[in-house]
């Protein structure tokens, strides 16, 4: 195997990230690079100055990436003279190293999933925002919202988060909506286990919560829509990244 990047790969496969948020493209983008080979393992990336340019992100935004490929085992970095990012490719999470061994079948059930719910989970909000809710509702609403906000651990802020996501879709008085959101949500599950929890996705997860429970209580389907659509493209940039 090769132990140096192929020199057109690196500019081809990087480009400068576009979205709403940068972290996660970035995650998604190096991660890829990563898996597919262009940096093989043993090869030290780009210094971080080169890496901000290439990608156009901020060195802070790339430092918050670069922290999450360290968690999800994918590279480790050493300081001082010589020092740099080496690809490592060592998953240190066992659902990191069970996903690793995840036939291309499923991989490829699981990136469908992904493509499923960026169709359903925006629809689910959009509807939900279109109800008359009774103030009963809306409080459930706040309350599951309220619930992933003081989850302190990792497995209770998963649970709490799916909670959120089947509540907005049982505002929709729809079954057959409810239905294919807790099919989603069960899958997403599964894939959230192969990854470290990221603080500073999670801070925008939170912070898209808050907009989307806005967005439904003032009735703005169109808008409820938008911030469902920029949260799940957020997360299945994670996604496809670390285990796809």
């Amino acid at each position: 195997m090769s132990t140096t990047p192929a020199p057109h790969l690196p500019e081809a496969v990087l480009r400068p990230v576009r979205g709403h948020h940068a972290f996660e493209s970035c995650v998604e983008q190096l991660a890829t690079a990563i898996r597919l080979g262009v940096y093989p393992r043993g090869t030290t990336l780009p210094a971080e100055r080169e890496l901000a340019e290439r990608l156009q992100v901020s060195r802070a935004t790339l430092r918050e990436a670069m922290a999450a490929l360290r968690q999800a085992g994918l590279v480790e970095t050493t300081r001082g003279r010589g020092g740099g990012t080496v690809v490592t490719l060592k998953p240190g999470l066992p659902a990191a190293r069970a996903a690793a061994r995840t036939s291309t079948a499923r991989r490829q059930s699981w990136l469908d999933s992904l493509d499923f719910r960026r169709i359903v989970e925006p629809g689910a909000a959009a509807l939900a925002a279109s109800r008359d809710l009774a103030p009963d509702r809306l409080a459930q609403l706040e309350e599951a919202h309220a619930e992933v906000a003081s989850a302190s651990k990792p497995a209770e802020h998963r649970q709490a988060d799916s909670r959120f996501h089947l509540t907005v879709a049982a505002l929709t008085d729809s079954p057959r909506t409810v239905e294919a959101v807790t099919s989603v949500q069960a899958t997403l599950h599964e894939m959230l286990l192969a990854i470290p929890v990221l603080g500073t996705n999670i801070a925008h997860s939170d912070r898209q919560h808050a907009r989307l429970v806005r967005a439904i209580v003032a009735g703005k389907p169109d808008l409820a829509r938008r911030v469902m659509e920029e949260h799940c493209d957020d997360t299945a940039a994670l996604l496809r990244g670390l285990v796809g």
